[in-house]
């Protein structure tokens, strides 16, 4: 009896010890959070890796995140999955430039179990790259420009385009832009609305999240276009702007016709308005060197495009004074100066080693005269006159008009006056 009392005995503490293993509690899961990576200004990757689950089956893990620390699954959260592999999770919809904190989670049906904290913060957007694209096809009232954008700054590009305006870093809350599109890469602009004979200073730009930047700057100056049509660079000397290319107009500005006379005799009794071409040929001359004209032409008053005049006296005095002409010099009747002429002459167009420096801009060329009695074509190549619309009235010598004129053999400027009849080239400048 006591034997089989025994033996139950043992079966019952078996039996029990099985029943205590088989009946352990579950608990909630156990995980570890994976540090961030490829961090952007509007996601991350992490992740985690399940440590335990807690006896119980995952039915859901992935990583929450907050700006405030300890964010848990009622704060913005991935799902990715269930049991107990590791996952990988990508965070996104951030905010940039912001400190997040993150923690990876694992739910079985004990609860919510989660890992250590992280915390990471997001890229900010920097300002775009970008260069900016020299004008072309400049004429008196567009140009093109454009630029390429070779660095968004991480951000999303949402306007593009050139600014432009008279006065150096142009800016597009103040002076006139293109819009061109939106996101990297090259685009071309138009600008229009413009002024002839005007600096312009221009520069690309690029708008992201962070603001706008700009390419680097570069400036132009438009040409003026006469009644024809005729195209003229100009150039800003001091604070005047000169045509830098002769007059080649056959028409006054108000569209009337400028009398074209080519017999020699004609041309010294003249006492109205006419031009000609060096030797009566327009083919060769005119796109070189302009056209000549009477001095009764040039006193019009509608001879250079609507804008300019024919420049006085003064004015030319004015230019000489910017190039560094004393001022006891000017008024004086004859060669003056030193190199004030080699800064008008152009670098090339004149004889052997009679070419200018051009630093002035006025890119003058030797298109010869007409002589002011015989009609005949004299100096092309070796010199070059220009009127004035001054005459010598006022020292009673009405009859005669004055000009300026430069030698390939002298660095200097002659000043003088002669009879309105003589032929001579004109530069216009820009009405104030």
């Amino acid at each position: 009896m006591k034997k089989g009392f025994n033996y139950f005995m043992l079966i019952f503490l078996i039996s029990a010890i099985f029943m205590a293993s088989g009946c352990k509690k579950a608990t909630v899961p156990e995980v570890s959070t994976v540090a961030a990576t490829e961090i952007t200004i509007n996601s991350a990757v992490s992740g985690g890796t399940i440590i335990s689950d807690g006896g119980e089956d995952i039915t859901e893990k992935g990583v929450c995140w907050s700006t405030a620390v300890s964010p848990t699954i009622a704060d913005s959260r991935t799902n990715d999955g269930t049991g107990t592999d590791d996952f990988v999770s990508n965070i996104v919809g951030l905010a940039e430039g912001t400190t997040y904190y993150v923690r990876a989670y694992a739910t079985n049906d004990v609860g919510t179990a989660y890992g250590n904290e992280i915390t990471f913060t997001t890229g900010q957007v920097g300002g775009a790259v970008l260069t900016t694209t020299e004008v072309t096809n400049v004429t008196s009232s567009t140009a093109v420009s454009g630029g390429n954008i070779t660095d968004d700054g991480g951000g999303t590009i949402t306007a593009r385009g050139i600014c432009w305006g008279p006065s150096a870093n142009p800016t597009i809350e103040v002076n006139n832009k293109t819009t061109n599109g939106t996101g990297p890469g090259s685009f071309s602009s138009n600008l229009t609305g413009l002024t002839d004979g005007t600096i312009y200073y221009y520069r690309a730009y690029a708008t992201n999240s962070s603001g706008t930047t700009y390419g680097q700057e570069y400036q132009f100056i438009t040409p003026v276009t006469d009644i024809e049509g005729n195209l003229y660079k100009t150039v800003k000397i001091g604070n005047q702007v000169w045509m830098a290319e002769n007059l080649k107009t056959t028409k006054y500005n108000d569209d009337t016709s400028i009398p074209e006379v080519t017999d020699y005799t004609t041309w010294g009794t003249l006492t109205t308005g006419a031009y000609c071409w060096y030797e009566n040929d327009g083919d060769y001359n005119k796109s070189i060197y302009g056209g000549l004209y009477n001095w009764f032409a040039a006193e019009t008053g509608k001879l250079c495009p609507t804008g300019w005049h024919v420049p006085t006296d003064p004015e030319f005095n004015t230019l000489e004074l910017t190039l560094g002409l004393h001022a006891d010099s000017v008024n004086i009747w004859g060669w003056r100066g030193t190199d004030h002429g080699k800064q008008m002459k152009n670098t090339t167009g004149w004889n052997e080693g009679e070419n200018g420096t051009n630093t002035s801009g006025f890119s003058a060329l030797p298109g010869g005269y007409r002589h002011n009695t015989s009609g005949s074509f004299n100096g092309r190549s070796t010199l070059g006159y220009w009127w004035t619309s001054s005459d010598d009235a006022a020292n009673g010598k009405p009859e005669v008009g004055w000009y300026r004129r430069l030698d390939g053999i002298y660095n200097d400027v002659y000043k003088a006056s002669t009879l309105k009849t003589a032929g001579k080239s004109i530069r216009c400048i820009k009405n104030d």
